[in-house]
């Protein structure tokens, strides 16, 4: 390697202003290139200035990845295995059983990508902790999941999440677990994805937890009933596969969902073709709180709404973006205006501080139709934060 003279200079001067400001002094590996081997990363890429804009570097870090807020990227079904944690971020890049735009396969990397000014180190000022006091928290990484095959994606998808969650935590809690099993298990958030997702995530956690209520944030129901068309394409008694606006239909009759409508959808406001569709909605299990409830009764009007009706059950909480208007999420499949906020949404989400969330997800999210400024990318790591601030907040105690 040769350095001109110009540069050597250059950095002998660098390193006397370095020594004479008290900064960090850089060893003259620039000049000389036998010193390469000596080199102290620690220090050169250590944190610096009061406002912490360079977090503390270690030799087991990686640098470039971008993992959702900063949590450490783990090989978690490869060569770290065995390593104990108390929740794991997975992605699920799956959108091939969307009914309008598709696009949420890149979800999971936009997510994390809106994540990049986020650390799960920082103090969460509203809920008063930073999450790794309370968690350890890791980035598993994307299930690889099939493009051409959904009912082979989502086993996939099925068979991963199943394998976090029957693992033994990091942490354990006095008192007795939630889990059947009596044992601590990790918490997986999950990023997707389209909406379907939502229905293999929770047969795991019902094999580990049994059924749990569920918070959906959304503007439609998806509890769509499957059923046949006179002269549709579909053959006699030929199946419908299981899609974004079905999965809840399908987790009812498995019996993965808490009994006496102990869940409720909020934010609903899209159009129906009929009110049979409000019919088949309480019979698979839910309660509906809509969008335009918090004109009458604000952000804790529904927080009542939503605890009253999940009571002390274990919950698990999925949000599609598209709970939140258009002019502040416009990156989704299914758009509808008149939706929350980003503040209504952060204020119900810590509204509900104290329930059991055993998992979450947060889904449709689709980067191609987002803004130049990444908005709703943004607003769903952000969203992650407050999920995992509620995971934080309460252990899976009885």
């Amino acid at each position: 390697m040769v350095f001109s003279p110009r540069l050597a200079a250059a950095a002998i001067v660098v390193g006397q202003a370095a020594r004479a400001l008290g900064y960090i002094e850089y060893p003259v590996g620039v000049v000389n290139t036998d010193t390469y081997g000596a080199l102290n990363f620690t220090e050169i890429f250590a944190g610096f200035g009061a406002d912490k804009s360079n977090a503390r570097w270690t030799r087991t870090d990686f640098n470039g990845l971008t993992s959702f807020a900063h949590a450490p990227p783990v090989r978690c079904f490869g060569a770290d295995a065995e390593n104990e944690y108390d929740v794991a971020v997975l992605g699920a890049p799956f959108d091939t059983a969307t009914s309008f735009r598709p696009g949420a396969r890149f979800g999971p990397n936009g997510i994390r990508k809106g994540s990049r000014r986020m650390h799960i180190s920082s103090l969460h000022p509203d809920v008063g902790l930073r999450l790794i006091d309370n968690l350890e928290i890791v980035d598993c990484g994307d299930v690889p999941m099939v493009k051409t095959d959904n009912k082979v994606a989502l086993r996939q998808l099925e068979l991963a999440n199943a394998a976090l969650l029957s693992s033994t935590a990091l942490r354990s809690y006095p008192g007795k677990s939630l889990a059947k099993d009596g044992k601590f298990h990790p918490r997986v958030l999950t990023l997707g994805g389209d909406h379907t997702i939502t229905l293999p995530l929770l047969r795991g956690v019902a094999g580990i937890y049994g059924p749990v209520s569920v918070i959906h944030f959304d503007s439609h129901l998806d509890t769509s009933r499957p059923r046949q068309i006179p002269d549709s394409p579909w053959l006699p008694g030929e199946e419908q596969p299981v899609s974004h606006g079905s999965y809840f239909y399908y987790a009812h009759k498995e019996g993965l969902l808490a009994a006496d409508n102990a869940n409720i959808h909020v934010g609903i406001r899209s159009p129906i073709d009929s009110w049979q569709k409000y019919d088949d909605d309480y019979e698979v299990g839910f309660v509906i709180s809509h969008a335009y409830d918090i004109e009458e009764v604000g952000w804790k009007g529904i927080v009542k709404r939503i605890r009253d009706t999940v009571g002390d059950n274990p919950v698990y909480i999925t949000l599609d973006i598209d709970v939140i208007d258009p002019g502040m999420s416009p990156a989704t499949g299914t758009p509808e205006i008149g939706g929350f906020t980003t503040r209504e949404i952060k204020k119900i989400l810590q509204g509900l501080a104290g329930l059991k969330v055993v998992g979450a997800d947060i889904v449709e999210v689709a980067p191609d139709y987002d803004t130049q400024a990444e908005i709703t990318q943004i607003a769903a790591a952000n969203i992650g934060w407050e999920l995992m601030a509620l995971m934080a907040k309460t252990p899976l105690t009885e």
